[in-house]
């Protein structure tokens, strides 16, 4: 009976770990390849001029118009998804993150 027990305990289960099972890493957020969104928002350009601002996005997104809007400046509320606008704060910085629309 203990020959029939151990045979039970030994036999796999159906999606059971077992010593040879890879254990892959966790990731967090997006992998990066082919199928990986295009970046939408630019954060850690908050603080750059203009111009470091617009060579960084140009070279995420070579196609995207950059529009410099000036401090206190009307903007159109229409979404374009070619162009980023970089907002600027009174020292001529980029004063917010600049994103797609």
């Amino acid at each position: 009976m203990a020959d029939n027990q151990e045979t039970e305990s030994s036999e796999k289960q159906p999606n059971e770990l077992t010593d040879s099972a890879p254990i892959l890493p966790r990731t967090s957020g997006v992998l990066p390849g082919p199928n990986t969104a295009p970046k939408m928002e630019w954060p850690e350009l908050v603080g750059l001029a203009p111009d470091e601002a617009e060579e960084k996005i140009k070279g995420d997104m070579a196609m995207v118009q950059i529009q410099v809007v000036q401090p206190n400046n009307f903007v159109t509320m229409d979404f374009n998804r070619r162009r980023v606008r970089l907002y600027l704060d009174p020292s001529g910085k980029v004063g917010r993150p600049p994103r797609i629309g």
